[in-house]
């Protein structure tokens, strides 16, 4: 190997032992070379297409599925409490009438008491009935000047006044207790009159009438009365 044999001279041999050799390390060199530049331009291309890749906008993962399932708390709407409005205060408790006060006209009943009927020409008694329908004792004037007995016809046409011929005076005032009943009596001479006793009096014929009372500002029902 190191002594070449041959026809021509060694360094002949020598010369071309040389070349091949240096045609060796220029192919090896050169594969090299293009080894590394393939291996470098293939990483550059990746760096360009991550870079690139990054750049690219991401699109937004789908949800999971759980959450294709269930509503998040945030799209669950919940129900707003009821309001409970403030308990109403009770309503006061009227005052009760005060023992011993006046009678007013709501705690005093007021009737006429009536024998029904009558002849014509004749004079009945009515009664004029006072009461104390209140829970408690009461003060009422019970003067004669305030009470008044009227005779009305159907039609309610005024037919007689027990003042307005002879009306009296006097002082009366008492103390009721409850339930306590007082009764005025008072006969009518069957005859029309009017308020002063102006015109004339006349009989009043038969048919059906009404008497009512009065005591001050308190009046009573209509009692039936009829002339036979």
């Amino acid at each position: 190997m190191l002594h070449p044999v041959g026809p021509l001279p060694a360094a002949v041999y020598w010369r071309r032992r040389l070349l091949v050799l240096t045609l060796l390390v220029a192919v090896l060199g050169g594969g090299g070379w293009l080894a590394v530049a393939l291996a470098t331009g293939s990483g550059g291309s990746g760096g360009g297409t991550a870079a690139a890749a990054s750049a690219e906008p991401t699109e937004a993962a789908p949800p999971p599925a759980l959450e294709q399932v269930v509503p998040s708390l945030a799209s669950v709407q919940t129900p707003t409490p009821a309001t409970t409005p403030p308990p109403a205060a009770p309503d006061p408790v009227p005052a009760g009438p005060a023992p011993g006060g006046p009678c007013t006209d709501d705690m005093v009943g007021l009737e006429v008491r009536t024998p029904g009927s009558a002849p014509s020409g004749g004079k009945p008694t009515f009664e004029l009935v006072v009461t104390n329908v209140s829970p408690v004792p009461c003060v009422r004037t019970l003067d004669k000047g305030l009470q008044e007995v009227v005779l009305v016809d159907g039609a309610g046409t005024r037919l007689w006044g027990s003042n307005d011929c002879f009306p009296e005076a006097s002082s009366d005032t008492r103390t009721l207790a409850p339930g306590e009943q007082v009764a005025f009596p008072l006969v009518w001479g069957g005859l029309t009159s009017e308020p002063g006793c102006a015109g004339t009096r006349e009989p009043v014929g038969p048919g059906q009438y009404a008497v009512r009372g009065r005591l001050d500002t308190k009046i009573g029902p209509d009692a039936p009365f009829a002339i036979t």
